[in-house]
């Protein structure tokens, strides 16, 4: 695997850059030597944060820790990447994808779904064509988190998401 390292507002030390190598390096047995593994290292007040993401095959394999302590952030990251993997493997079989980023000891062997997804619930509600302001109105009003509508400008299906310090993204579908 290789290690593309960077960091936000630290410096990344050679043990730091050692503990990443270490700790995501036992997903090794996963991955063909030639895979990218891109690592951030940031540090904003006391959250000390680990991006790390895997570009394999039109996907791409992301987790995002945040802790008081960089080397915990890299623990938990290594764990949930794992997770990941092991479903993404599962999906990979199921539908006979291509899995040249994978060594083939991972592809043949079975794991079981920890979490597998099951849908509970499902709800059908009548899209009106708004402003991507006006949905975010109606988001709040609901008290929801994110927003489904019709853009009025583009007449294609849009999201409005709420971001961290009450701000607001857009989600359009690229034609």
């Amino acid at each position: 695997m290789k290690f593309i390292i960077a960091g936000k507002n630290i410096e990344v030390t050679e043990g730091l850059r050692t503990a990443v190598e270490d700790k995501i390096g036992k997903l090794e047995k996963y991955f063909n030597p030639e895979t990218e593994i891109h690592v951030t290292l940031s540090v904003e007040k006391e959250r000390q944060k680990i991006e790390v993401t895997i570009p394999v095959k039109g996907n791409i394999i992301r987790s995002e820790q945040v802790s008081n302590d960089m080397y915990v952030s890299i623990d938990l990251v290594e764990e949930i990447i794992e997770r990941q993997l092991k479903k993404y493997k599962n999906k990979l079989v199921d539908q006979k994808q291509s899995a040249s980023f994978f060594k083939q000891e991972f592809i043949d062997k079975d794991y079981m779904d920890e979490e597998e997804i099951k849908i509970i619930r499902t709800k059908k509600f009548d899209i009106k064509p708004m402003y991507p302001e006006d949905a975010c109105i109606q988001m709040e009003l609901l008290g929801h988190n994110f927003f489904v509508f019709c853009n009025a400008e583009t007449d294609q299906v849009n999201v409005v998401y709420k971001r961290k310090g009450n701000t607001y993204g857009l989600i359009e579908p690229e034609l």
